[in-house]
């Protein structure tokens, strides 16, 4: 089975990241092939700034890395380092219905919103399926609001194979990544850049900290009682802490006589301790960027064997040549 995945470098990871995707992208590569892209090409849709591009796609890469993604077992590549991902574009979007793209809801929201919608935004899902296509992909983990592109893939797919009357493609399934570990932000709304209100995977203990302590509670004094399941700061321990750790700090919520300053340190200390391992190697790869240009070239080389064959049979299967070499 190969597994498929991309994460766009749009800025600096956050906890959201980690535990709604990535965490599980590295299980995943235990068990199967996997390719995992920086998808630095869709994230031109949304980042204009050359520089700022590259700075996160070179954060991306070693964020990835120090979190436990392993070269070794899987592939690691940038997007834009394979050419034919956008020539698998073109021959998919010659026979993309524009009223399939029209239902998508990336670009049905930014219209409802009256906001602009360029070209790139429109034809974003096919770039997207010739993404997953391009490798074979059978599993492609995703979260519930991205659902809508895998059967936009398996749509694209089935109408390019009935229309060439061959099996060109793989059907790809979508595996709906896990939504048990609540990742809320230092606001209490669901954590996301758009809302300003991440907090960073790899942020010094320092900055960390003070973060963390201006996470939003309500005005419970001090001596009184309070409900854990109501407070983000508990929402966010409890995806560090194991289930003693949490029965011992809900019952000292539910006593009275603890802040939330000290509910908000017990979850500093406990992020702090559950990151501090990856941070320190990121450290060090930071420092050593030819071997994380390394790896990225080698994923690259070993994407783009893979990518060739399924475009030559694409091409063959249109009419045109296949390509050698």
């Amino acid at each position: 089975m190969k597994v498929l995945s991309g994460i766009q470098p749009t800025g600096r990871f956050h906890w959201g990241n980690y535990f709604g995707a990535i965490r599980q992208y590295i299980a995943l590569q235990e068990n199967e092939q996997s390719f995992y892209f920086i998808a630095d090409l869709h994230a031109l849709t949304t980042v204009r700034d050359p520089e700022a591009l590259r700075g996160f796609t070179r954060d991306a890469a070693l964020d990835l890395l120090a979190l436990g993604l392993d070269p070794n077992k899987a592939t690691l590549f940038r997007q834009s380092d394979i050419p034919e991902v956008t020539e698998l574009m073109w021959l998919l979007i010659t026979l993309t219905p524009m009223s399939l793209l029209e239902k998508c809801h990336a670009y049905k929201d930014k219209l409802a919103k009256g906001l602009p919608a360029d070209a790139g935004l429109f034809s974003y899902p096919v770039l997207m399926a010739a993404d997953i296509l391009l490798y074979d992909s059978n599993i492609v983990p995703v979260g519930v609001d991205q659902v809508q592109h895998i059967e936009v893939t398996r749509d694209i797919a089935t109408k390019f194979n009935l229309t060439y009357q061959r099996e060109v493609f793989v059907l790809p399934e979508a595996r709906v990544l896990s939504e048990t570990a609540k990742v809320v932000g230092v606001d209490g709304d669901k954590m996301s850049k758009s809302y300003g209100n991440t907090i960073e995977l790899f942020d010094e203990p320092k900055k960390l900290r003070k973060r963390l302590m201006s996470i939003k509670t309500d005005s419970t004094p001090v001596e009184a009682a309070k409900d854990p399941e109501a407070c983000s700061v508990f929402t966010l321990y409890k995806l560090f802490a194991n289930e003693t750790q949490q029965a011992e700090l809900a019952a000292r919520y539910r006593a009275g006589g603890m802040g939330y300053g000290e509910a908000k340190q017990a979850l500093f200390e406990a992020a702090d301790a559950f990151f501090g391992p990856a941070r320190e190697r990121r450290h060090q790869l930071a420092a050593d960027s030819k071997t994380v240009e390394d790896i990225l070239q080698a994923g690259a080389k070993r994407a783009r064997a893979k990518a060739q064959e399924v475009l030559n049979r694409a091409r063959e299967a249109c009419g045109l040549s296949a390509r050698v070499g």
